[in-house]
């Protein structure tokens, strides 16, 4: 059985274009893994990376995408829980080991054998994908696809990178770059109750941030109206983190919620860490992070800025990507 694909061929600028459209087999599920018929899949600034070659190459040629919302096709001999008809979400994190030290502490994001969905295995920008039965995730009730998969990598690691950045209740937020995963992180942080300053160069970012409850939306380098007690960087722009600390008030954390940063320029100790400022880094997302956040999702409904693509197009929403023309986060349909 054959299906059609984006696989990435050369990695490289999206000028050069790295994806080729391709008609490949459909992968058996192995004994603990499910077939996932795609529904719809997220397009994430971590494919963008995967498919222009600022991460390593983990699988030549692989099928990138880890944001699908699908349904169960066929199922392996030893999958529990999960049946045919049953709709799930594929994220980021695909399988650990389950019994080193971080695995053992709740940390499974740490895992030295971890894998990735569309970069250590094939993802979503496919009409099927396969997934560990373990790693797929319940879905909540009250959206549509497309917004369903922005939830399960922008929202997943911007509810991750909340926690790391560590905001004081009634705390002020702020964040720089203003995409798919800070138009979500936004709103909860709004919901549990801190007040958002965000800083992003995007005018239409700016915009959709004040109509989401942000008290004030600036240019990216702009300092926020007050100080800040905890900040979020998505923005790969590694010039942003001088600011960033510079905004901080004394004791506060700024998360780099990036996989991918560039330079940071040199820090100036009393001007940007002195006062028990700290920066803190984000990997991935936990399976009880995950379900933790999608329950939240449950409960309090969040805005999902998306555009729709057509499986066909996902260099072009990837090209759209990297020129910052998506306002919220890109989605691919493919069934």
């Amino acid at each position: 059985m054959k299906m059609r694909a984006w696989r990435v061929a050369r990695p490289g600028p999206m000028a050069s274009r790295p994806l080729e459209w391709a008609e490949v087999p459909v992968s058996r599920p192995a004994a603990d893994e499910v077939l996932v018929k795609v529904l719809v899949c997220g397009v994430c600034r971590t494919d963008l990376h995967v498919a222009e070659g600022d991460l390593p190459v983990h699988r030549a040629g692989v099928i990138p995408g880890h944001e699908v919302v699908g349904e169960v096709v066929a199922a392996g001999g030893r999958v529990l829980g999960l049946a045919v008809g049953d709709r799930v979400g594929i994220a980021w994190l695909r399988e650990t080991c389950g019994r080193c030290r971080y695995c053992l502490r709740g940390r499974e994001n740490l895992c030295p054998e971890s894998r990735y969905t569309g970069w250590d295995e094939d993802g979503g920008y496919a009409e099927f994908a396969v997934v560990p039965a373990a790693y797929a995730l319940p879905l909540p009730d009250g959206y549509t696809d497309d917004e369903l998969a922005p939830l399960l990598c922008a929202g997943l690691i911007g509810y991750h990178a909340l926690e790391r950045a560590q905001v004081p209740e009634g705390g002020r937020l702020g964040i720089y770059g203003f995409g798919g995963s800070a138009h979500l992180t936004a709103q909860v942080a709004i919901a549990r109750g801190a007040t958002v300053h965000v800083m992003t160069r995007s005018e239409e970012a700016r915009k959709l941030a004040l109509a989401l409850g942000a008290a004030s939306a600036v240019a990216a380098a702009e300092p926020p109206p007050e100080p800040l007690d905890s900040a979020i960087l998505f923005a790969p722009a590694g010039e942003l983190v001088p600011p960033a600390l510079e905004a901080l008030d004394r004791g506060g954390t700024l998360a780099l919620a990036g996989i991918h940063l560039t330079d940071i320029p040199p820090l100036n100790y009393q001007r940007h860490l002195f006062q028990e400022r700290q920066v803190r880094s984000v990997t991935a997302n936990t399976r009880t992070e995950a379900r933790e956040f999608l329950a939240f999702a449950g409960t309090h409904h969040l805005e999902v800025s998306t555009v729709p693509y057509p499986l066909d197009g996902a260099d072009r929403a990837l090209t759209d990507l990297a020129a910052d023309r998506v306002n919220g986060a890109a989605v691919l349909r493919v069934s």
